[in-house]
């Protein structure tokens, strides 16, 4: 169903888009929107495949609020099949903590059902930021996201001053606190700079084999080879970097290494 609100729009206005199966949770992110983010308005939604392609591609909004799960497919179909491709993309999506870790690996921007006005005030600020982003960029992001989200996270979008690298995870060897940034440090003795602090590291990928040893180590068991006994201690990496294991996150570490490698 699309509405044409072109004619009444004010000038600055986000045009947005709402592509949503569910009637009421479109009903409730129109009224958040109305509501908290009043610059933000909807010129149009659709609640399936079919229809968000041929109203998005009418209507040419900025911004789209995108429902992963729909009747006829996905919100992946739907960004496939437009002609028309000026807009950026907040995902919409429920809680599932491999399905929130995808969209983290791959730099993309979602909001969880329900949605909190105060996290769509946020994805709505960061508009701006989204805007300047290149469109290849973001085809290079969607293809991560679908890869990580159908099988185990396999890769990993870092987001630099530069732009952005994509590595494979098993590519880290550790990762250290920087300020507000995180050197990432690499097999084949390559370090990446990485514009996000390392209690974000440490949230996505602290089930997956690595683990916060220190305030500002973050490693990947993997590549751990000596553990040398003390206070708290401290690591021997493969690339010979030596890693220091705080007292208070001693324990802690030692059962996860345990958990990790057989041992006599």
């Amino acid at each position: 169903m699309a509405d044409d609100y072109k004619s009444i729009l004010v000038e600055g206005a986000i045009r947005s888009f709402i592509v949503e199966d569910e009637l009421r949770s479109q009903a409730t992110l129109i009224k958040l929107l109305k509501e908290y983010c009043p610059q933000v308005k909807v010129i149009g939604r659709a609640s399936s495949v079919e229809e968000a392609v041929t109203n998005i591609n009418k209507l040419e909004p900025e911004l789209i609020f995108l429902d992963i799960g729909l009747p006829d497919g996905d919100g992946f179909n739907v960004l496939e099949n437009l002609s028309y491709n000026d807009f950026k993309v907040i995902f919409i999506t429920a809680y599932d903590k491999y399905a929130i870790r995808a969209f983290e690996f791959s730099a993309l921007h979602y909001l969880l059902k329900p949605i909190s006005h105060i996290e769509l005030q946020m994805a709505v600020k960061r508009f701006s930021l989204l805007k300047k982003e290149e469109n290849s960029s973001f085809e290079e992001k969607i293809n991560i996201l679908k890869e990580n989200i159908q099988t185990d996270p396999q890769k990993l979008m870092l987001p630099t001053v530069n732009g952005f690298e994509i590595i494979a995870l098993d590519e880290i060897i550790r990762l250290e606190a920087s300020h507000n940034y995180t050197d990432c440090f690499l097999l084949n003795n390559k370090k990446i700079l990485v514009s996000k602090p390392l209690i974000n590291f440490e949230t996505i990928l602290n089930d997956l084999n690595f683990v916060r040893v220190h305030n500002k180590h973050l490693v990947n068991l993997k590549y751990v080879v000596r553990y040398f006994k003390g206070s708290g201690g401290y690591l021997k990496m493969t690339d010979n970097s030596e890693v220091s294991v705080s007292k208070s996150r001693k324990n802690d570490f030692l059962e996860r290494l345990n958990n990790f490698a057989r041992h006599l």
